[in-house]
Order: C-alpha cells, then structure tokens, then sequence
C-alpha cells in the first residue's frame, strides 16, 4: 500500500468540503493540459505543411493565413459548443444529444481511435525532437524511451488531473517563451525582406498557374493546408474535458480557449512564414523547426545559440509529451461518458481513489503503446493515420450545434449568427475531412476507418447486451405492486415476542442498489429461506461515485438524497408489514470497502448479523459477462469473508 502512495498517492476523502477546488483547474493549467495538445502539433503540423507544398514554398503565406483563419474559425464555433455544454462531453454528447445516439457513436469512437493516436504521435514526435540533438547512432534508443513516456504518464494520470498538469507548467512555458521568442526574432530580423517575399510570393503563383492551371494550383494549395490538418486537432479538447474545469465552468472554458486559439494560430502562422524567411529545406535526422532555429541563431555567440537551441528543442520534445495529456485526460472522460450510456463496459465508468477514470487511463495508455510499438514510432505513417478522426467529430458537432440553432430560431437570441459560425464551421471542418479522407485513404489513413468501425460494431454488440439485460429486469420489477402480499402469505414473517436482548436477535443485512425488482426478490427469497428467522432488517446502499456523478457537490448532493429515498423504501415497506427495519446509506468511489466499513459498525450492534446479497443468474454465462457486469456481490462476499463474516448470495435468476 505504501508504494502505491507513493507512486499514485493517497486516497481522497469525498467529505472533503475542498475537493472539487483541488481537483478542477484554472483556465492557465487547462491551457496547459488541454491546449499543449494543439499548441504541441506546431512541432510537426506546420512542417508537414512546408514539406507538402514542395518547390512551391512561396505559397506558404497564403496557408499560414488559411489555417489561422481554420484555428479562429473551429474556436469560435466551440466556443458556442461550451456555453450548450457546460458539463462537457464535446462531440460525443454534442452527436448524441442534436442529432442521434447513433452518430454519437461514431463521433465517441472516432474520438476515442482518435485520442490513443494522439498520445502516440505526441510521444514519438517528442522523441523525434529530442534526438534530433543527438548522434544518430542514439537512434535505436528512440522506440524505449517513447515507451518509458508512455508508461510515465499513465502513471502521472493515475494520480489526479491537478498533479498530472502542475508538473509540465514550467516545460510548457518555457516552450512559449522559446517558439515565441524565435518566431519574433525571425520575423522582425526580416521585416525588410517582406517585399521580396511577397513578390516570390505573386511570382510563385503565376508560375504555378502556367504550369498547373487554376486546379493544380488550387490542389497544391488544398493538398499542404489538409496535411497539416494535426495541427486543429487539440481544440476539441476544452469543450470534451468541461467537468475538470474550475467553476463558472463556462467561463474558464472560454477563456482557455481563448488562449489556445491565440497561441495556436500564432505560432503556425509564424512558423510557416519563419521558414520561408530562412529558406529552410529538410535535413536528415531533424526536424523543420530544429533546421529553423539552427539558422536562426548562426551568428549568436556560441553559448546563447547553444542555450537557445537545446531549450527550444527539450522544451518542444517536453510539450508534445504533454500533449498525450489531452488523450489521457480526455480520451478516459469520452470512454466514460459512453461507458454511462451502455455503449461501453460500465467498468469504464468507475472513479478510483484519486477520482479518476483509472479503468479508461490503463486502456488508453496500453493501447497507445501498442501503437507506438506497431508503427515503431514513425510519426510519418503516425500522421497518416492521425487526423482524420477528429474532423468527423468536428463535422458532427458543427452539424449538430446548426441544427439546434435553426429548431431553436423561435427562441434563441441572435441565432442567426450563431448558426453562421457553426454553419461555416460545418463547411470548413466537413472540407477537410473529405480532403484528408481522399489524400491519405490510400496511404493508410483506411486502417483508422477501419479500427474505428471496429468499434462502432462493439459498441452496438455491448449495448444490445445491456439492453437485453435491462428488459429482463424490467420484468423483475414486475413483482413490486404485488411485493406485499408475497410477503404476507408466508409463514411466521412477523415479530415473535422472543424473550431476548436486541443485541442477541437475528439480524439480517440485505445490500440493494436502488428499489427494484431485484431487490424486493432478493427480500422475498430470504424471508423464504429462513421463515421466522430475523427480528431486525438493515437495508444497506452505497451510492456509486462514478465520472457521471464526480461533477460537483451538488451532482454529490443529489445522489446522496437518491440513495436514501430509494434504501427507506425498503424499510418503510417492511415496517408496514410488521418487521423492524433500517435504512443506512453512504456515497463512494468503492462500493466494497464503504459496505465493509458500514458491516463494521453493524456487528459492533448486533454481532448476530448475516449478510445478504442478490445476484442476477443468467442462462448462459461466459468470461465476456465479468467484463460487461461488475458482480460487486460476489466481490463483497470475499470482502466479507477474509473478515470472518457470513455473507449470503441469493441467486435471482433472469
């Protein structure tokens, strides 16, 4: 226990009255771990930008225009997002709720593909950059330590939110310093060859018009700008990843969005004007932006050029490891959210000690090493399969936001500007996609369809399996108008004047999870099994913290009340049949240590106490049910046990 303190930290206490405080972030730390991911992608967006233009680099300048437009564009259009959304969930929910639960599953799923790519391109591209500083012969090295990264942030992510982003705020603003630094003092150095550029500029395009035609051109210019595509990547983020945001939650996601269009669009847009100004061309084993600053700082005194470049470079490999924070943060939140609506295994859902989706971060990072592994770490087939997916959520959610504007006209104040932005949104975003869709299908880019159709198909296999589910309880919950006259029928369930003291009388002790037919079934087997036995019922529910309900203390307030409704209803039936009964309720992230505790102080009352259980009973079981259902029963009376307690599991069978 003390090395999982040490290495992941100690449990958080749900009474604490500042826990959302200490968890949430302020909109400079959101920046920080949700902007990086997109701020990040100016250390290999642009220069796939300047590669993809070819000899026709002159025409930078009207990318980098394009493309600041796109980040302001997909900005404002999410900002819209946000103030719909304030409790997050992003496309998937935006998907699910403005169009249908189908095409916010293909929005969640593309997401998902989405989010475990962006932890393996964050990470390879961070290796890329640093050991473009070192000899080649280092290289072979470059594959473990993008591993180890990837084993480092699960770890990191495993401890909170908060404690997962304090530790990279240095390394991402010694990165801002460094890039925008650079960018400045490339372009005010240059400011008096701007003419000659944009008459290499104008030069450029009538040469290529003659050569290539009004299409060519307009291909080459289409083909560079979709390439660089990575770089809108991360702006979904702020809106997806809401709920760990301090509150007005609405306010700090503005205002980091803010700060990441501003300094996204900045540093592309100068970026690709940098290397124009410096005539930069690729060089093996390093980076653009490596060959740019090298350039840059030529005829600096060695020490500051030297000190300038490992900065600029460690502070770039050091960002795009933090931006894997955006899959690690987000990617668990999606999961979760669709764990909730049953597309996924409701294990998906469940929070851990430090009230994080541990389930979903041990996928995430699992699967983005296998990834890394399986690509060995090329970020160029990385960004061939990278991309694509987040423009189908964008689509979906700006096709979503255009809709509810237009239903909404009657009633929504300037709506009319509002569905403007998301309907260029809509456009721009939906270009994009079938641009990247026709220039990398073929290269690759079919493989990330193909996965995320895989899960798409899983998805709809595990919901048809809890929908199934569902209706046999439902017709469990049948028996409760009739509940009370099974009880009565059977013999001796009353109380007996028994010449005992309370603390010596039977007591039973039924864990139920909500008032349901499974339940009362559970009730009725026990009075069946053992007539006459029990003088007293304690009816126990623990209510489930999970990602749905870790939103703020007021969700934590509501499922508090719900817990104690549902649980004295049991008790206020049983009293009205006669029986004495008690209702005990508590809130947790873990269900089985909370009831073990509660146990504790009931056998301290009455040593006499059994406890009871019911289990679903299916037909048919296979290995597949332990992953869709929990079986907390079953995980109680091992629990139960190991404490020498006797613990009953009642079968119900469905």
């Amino acid at each position: 226990m003390w090395v999982r303190s040490l290495v992941i930290g100690k449990s958080r206490d749900l009474a604490d009255q500042s826990l959302f405080h200490k968890v949430s972030l302020i909109a400079v730390l959101a920046w920080v771990g949700l902007g990086a991911d997109g701020l990040s992608s100016s250390c290999y967006g642009p220069e796939e930008t300047f590669k993809a233009l070819g000899a026709h680099v002159a025409l930078a300048p009207f990318i980098a225009i394009a493309s600041m437009a796109t980040i302001a564009i997909i900005c404002i259009s999410y900002s819209q997002i946000i103030a719909l959304f304030p409790g997050g969930g992003g496309g998937y929910l935006v998907a699910s709720k403005l169009l249908s639960p189908k095409l916010g599953l293909i929005s969640g799923c593309a997401l998902l593909v989405d989010y475990v790519l962006t932890i393996s391109i964050s990470i390879a591209s961070g290796a890329d950059a640093l050991f473009s500083l070192f000899p080649s012969t280092w290289l072979p090295w470059k594959i473990l330590f993008a591993a180890v990264g990837v084993a480092f942030l699960t770890l990191l992510n495993l401890r909170g939110v908060k404690e997962s982003v304090l530790l990279l705020v240095p390394v991402f603003f010694l990165f801002i310093i460094t890039y925008g630094f650079g960018i400045g003092y490339g372009v005010a150095t240059h400011l008096g060859t701007l003419p000659e550029i944009v008459h290499r500029t104008g030069a450029d395009l009538r040469s290529t018009h003659a050569q290539l035609g009004s299409l060519g051109l307009f291909f080459i210019c289409v083909r560079a700008f979709s390439v660089g595509a990575g770089t809108y990547t991360g702006i979904e983020a702020v809106s997806n990843g809401l709920p760990i945001l301090r509150e007005p939650r609405v306010k700090t996601g503005r205002r980091t969005m803010l700060y990441m269009g501003i300094s996204l669009a900045l540093t592309v847009g100068g970026l690709l004007l940098a290397y124009l100004l410096y005539q930069v061309s690729p060089e093996e084993g390093k980076t653009l932006n490596a060959v740019l600053f090298e350039k840059m700082s030529a005829a600096w005194s060695p020490l500051f050029a030297r000190t300038f470049l490992w900065s600029a470079m460690i502070s770039g490999a050091a960002l795009l490891l933090i931006a894997a924070q955006a899959g690690f943060l987000d990617g668990p939140r999606v999961l979760a959210n669709m764990a909730l609506d049953r597309w996924f295994p409701a294990r998906f859902s469940m929070l851990s000690d430090r009230f994080v989706a541990q389930n979903g971060i041990v996928l995430m990072g699992t699967a983005a090493l296998v990834v890394l592994l399986v690509t060995r770490g090329s970020v160029g087939l990385l960004m061939v399969l990278y991309s694509i997916n987040v423009f189908i959520t964008f689509s979906l959610s700006q096709l979503g936001m255009v809709r509810h504007w237009w239903s909404h006209r009657a009633t929504a104040p300037a709506w009319r500007k509002k569905l403007l932005i998301n309907a260029i949104g809509f456009s721009v975003t939906t270009f994009i996609l079938i641009m990247l869709t026709a220039t990398k299908f073929s290269e690759g880019g079919w493989v990330t369809l193909l996965i995320t159709a895989a899960f798409v198909l899983l998805a709809l296999l595990t919901r048809r399996h809890y929908q199934v589910t569902r209706q046999r309880l439902e017709r469990l919950d049948e028996i409760l108008p009739t509940a009370a006259q099974d009880l009565s029928a059977l013999p001796n369930h009353g109380l007996e004047c028994v010449n005992r003291s309370a603390a010596q009388e039977q007591t039973a002790v039924i864990f139920v999870n909500g008032f349901n037919g499974l339940g009362m079934h559970t009730v009725l087997n026990i009075a069946r099994m053992f007539p006459g036995m029990f003088r007293k019922f304690f009816f126990v529910q623990i209510g489930l913290v999970d990602a749905g309900v870790f939103k703020g203390s007021a969700e934590l307030d509501k499922l508090r009340e719900h817990v104690r409704v549902e649980a004295s209803r049991y008790a206020d039936y049983m009293r009205k049949n006669g029986l004495a009964a008690e209702a005990i309720t508590e809130i947790s992230y873990d269900v089985v240590q909370t009831a073990s505790e509660v146990a504790d102080g009931i056998v301290e009352r009455f040593p006499n106490a059994i406890f009871f259980g019911g289990q679903l009973v299916f037909k048919q079981e296979s290995r597949l049910m332990h992953l869709l259902h929990n079986f907390t029963v079953f995980a109680l009376q091992r629990k139960f046990f190991r404490q020498g307690l006797p613990f009953v599991v009642v079968p119900i069978r469905v």
